[in-house]
């Protein structure tokens, strides 16, 4: 299964960005889905996972700041970044999580830059 995010771009400090990850494949059998990024010279890390029955999760940095969702029909999950700032650069994918990470290939993600 091919995961193609994209919605990435330059924004200003406080602004907004909606990310989606577009699979060629179905997710509903993946039962966690997430968001993952990865800043220059720093590893990949989970920012926020979403069940298929919609129960959310959000690493610190973020919550409160993002909202992540999934919709199965179209094989689709977002992720609604608002708040943004400089430590939220980086490049942003999608893939399962758990048991569940790499069974989409990773792509080349979507660059989220934001300026202060």
């Amino acid at each position: 299964v091919q995961l193609q995010a994209s919605g990435g771009g330059l924004v200003q400090a406080g602004g907004s960005l909606r990310l989606s990850c577009a699979a060629s494949g179905s997710i509903s059998s993946i039962n966690v889905m997430g968001w993952y990024r990865q800043a220059p010279g720093k590893q990949r890390e989970l920012v926020a996972t979403i069940t298929t029955g919609g129960t959310t999760t959000y690493a610190d940095s973020v919550k409160g700041r993002f909202t992540i969702s999934r919709d199965n029909a179209k094989n689709t999950v977002y992720l609604q970044m608002n708040g943004l700032k400089p430590e939220d650069t980086a490049v942003y994918y999608c893939n399962g999580v758990g048991v569940w990470r790499g069974f989409g290939s990773w792509g080349q993600g979507t660059l989220v830059t934001v300026s202060s």
